[in-house]
């Protein structure tokens, strides 16, 4: 079965340049087929949008976790995971 999350990144810290979301979460989420990102200056505009794009790529479970950057400008995900679809 085909995974893929969405990530949706809370607080005020901005994603620094040079950050792979993508091999943050893989290490952290290794199951994760296809990655994608909600983000106020990045990435998909809301999570509806991010959920359309895993379904048409065909993932069958869908999970969606909370991230915040931190001050040192790495990805800390949350432990609520939220299964969308699957």
């Amino acid at each position: 079965m085909k995974t893929g999350i969405i990530v949706y990144i809370v607080g005020e810290n901005a994603i620094k340049k040079g950050l792979d979301i993508e091999a943050e979460v893989r290490k952290q989420q290794p199951r994760a087929d296809r990655i994608e990102l909600v983000a106020k200056n990045e990435g998909h505009f809301d999570i509806s949008d991010a959920w359309w794009s895993l379904t048409a790529k065909g993932m069958q479970q869908i999970l969606c976790i909370a991230g915040e950057i931190t001050a040192a400008g790495r990805l800390h995900l949350k432990d609520r995971v939220l299964r969308l679809c699957g």
